[in-house]
């Protein structure tokens, strides 16, 4: 009997069932396919990125996600990349600066931090494919179908659980699945670049924010010294401005932060909107997780905690899983989610309807101006460590 012709990069052994197939290799998809390989699991780890990747991000990592990575056995592995350790949070608003000491947090390009943690993926036996476009299908004998799509090139690959953990963008799904992600009404759209050249005032260890009366920029310098920049905008004001740029340095003029000459003329690039919310999370052979699980707009690093804190959750039940399907195990990740990472969200959910106020901004601004220390509270929260886990005593530096 002949051999099955199996396209590249795909190998005759790609058409026998994964253990599991992760669509998608940021953070939520990368983790999650190191802690299954980790788990003894035969891991297909996929994006339709070349890695590695510049993302639309803000470039941080709070103490939850610090906690995260630590308690996966990762604790080194940003101060290894050359993060820088964030101590300071400024807020400007129509020209006044409220100054915030952040407990915990680093700065690390989403370029390097997302390679690192594919290659950590790789090292514990995952298998990873660049440029591949992954679109799910149904099930079948047990397995939930993968099409898998390099260069024009497809196979159709079988896995006992599919994770999801596409981003922002499409799920992938089939209509059958039931798997829904809707923007929420009136979200902002997320834009990002980076600036090799910014002004001194943008010095390291500080996230700077300045929010105007149409959306927020978010500054932060990365390991190789250049100007991360990530803003939520309203459409409205990005058409208005003709560019994301324009529309950055008019909230950066607004809120009294300097200008940054040649902001204008940067590679922006900009995602759908920010606030969306996708139900349920899972369906029979399939989680979903990461920023694919829902999205609201963050603040100090929350994004990235978010997913991996959902990746760390799902694992278990994925292991699970992939031993033997059990249909109450979408209720239970449904669940699951909702606790380790939903109930996180409504904190910043909370900070984005604020800032869409300006009276409620100005509000906040005189309180802090009066009561320097009445922002702990929110700022301890946001970086709170996940409860599911005590092992920050033996998190290395």
């Amino acid at each position: 009997m002949s051999k099955p012709c199996v396209p590249p990069p795909f190998d005759a052994a790609d058409l026998t069932p994964w253990d599991a197939v992760v669509v998608g290799a940021g953070p939520a998809g990368a983790l999650a396919a190191r802690q299954l390989a980790m788990g003894g699991g035969r891991v297909l780890l996929v994006d339709k990125k070349k890695f590695p990747r510049w993302k639309i991000c803000g470039a941080c990592l709070n103490g939850q996600a610090l906690e995260s990575l630590c308690s996966a056995g990762l604790g080194s592995l940003v101060t290894r990349l050359g993060g820088i350790a964030l101590e300071e949070f400024q807020v400007g608003f129509r020209g006044r600066t409220a100054r915030l000491d952040l407990p915990s947090g680093m700065s690390l390009s989403r370029s390097r931090l997302d390679a690192a943690l594919v290659e950590a993926a790789t090292q514990r036996g995952a298998r990873f494919l660049a440029e591949t476009q992954a679109f799910v299908g149904g099930t079948r004998g047990g397995t939930r179908l993968v099409r898998l799509t390099h260069q024009g090139r497809s196979i159709e690959a079988a896995a006992r659980v599919v994770l999801v953990a596409t981003g922002l963008g499409t799920l992938c799904l089939p209509d059958g699945a039931g798997v829904r992600s809707r923007v929420r009404r009136g979200s902002r759209i997320g834009a990002g670049c980076m600036v090799a050249l910014a002004p001194g005032q943008y010095a390291e260890r500080t996230i700077y924010m300045a929010v105007g009366r149409e959306g927020y920029v978010g500054l932060v310098r990365v390991e190789d010294g250049s100007l991360n920049v990530a803003a939520a905008l309203e459409p409205a004001l990005v058409r208005r401005q003709s560019a994301p740029g324009f529309a950055a340095a008019a909230i950066l003029a607004e809120a009294g932060f300097p200008p940054i000459p040649g902001l204008d003329g940067a590679t922006w690039r900009g995602t759908v909107g920010l606030s969306r919310q996708t139900r349920p999370l899972a369906a029979e052979r399939l989680f979903v997780l990461g920023d694919a699980a829902g999205y609201v707009e963050p603040f100090t690093g929350e994004g990235i905690a978010w997913a991996l804190r959902s990746a760390q959750a799902v694992t278990p039940l994925a292991l699970r899983a992939m031993e033997r399907w059990d249909p109450q195990f979408e209720r239970a990740w449904i669940d699951l989610h909702r606790r380790r990472v939903g109930r996180q969200q409504l904190v910043c959910r909370a900070l984005a309807m604020a800032l869409r106020r300006p009276w409620m901004v100005s509000i906040g601004f005189a309180v802090l101006t009066r009561v320097p220390g009445s922002a702990g509270f929110v700022i301890a929260r946001l970086n709170a460590p996940p409860s599911f886990t005590n092992a920050s005593s033996s998190c290395p530096s």
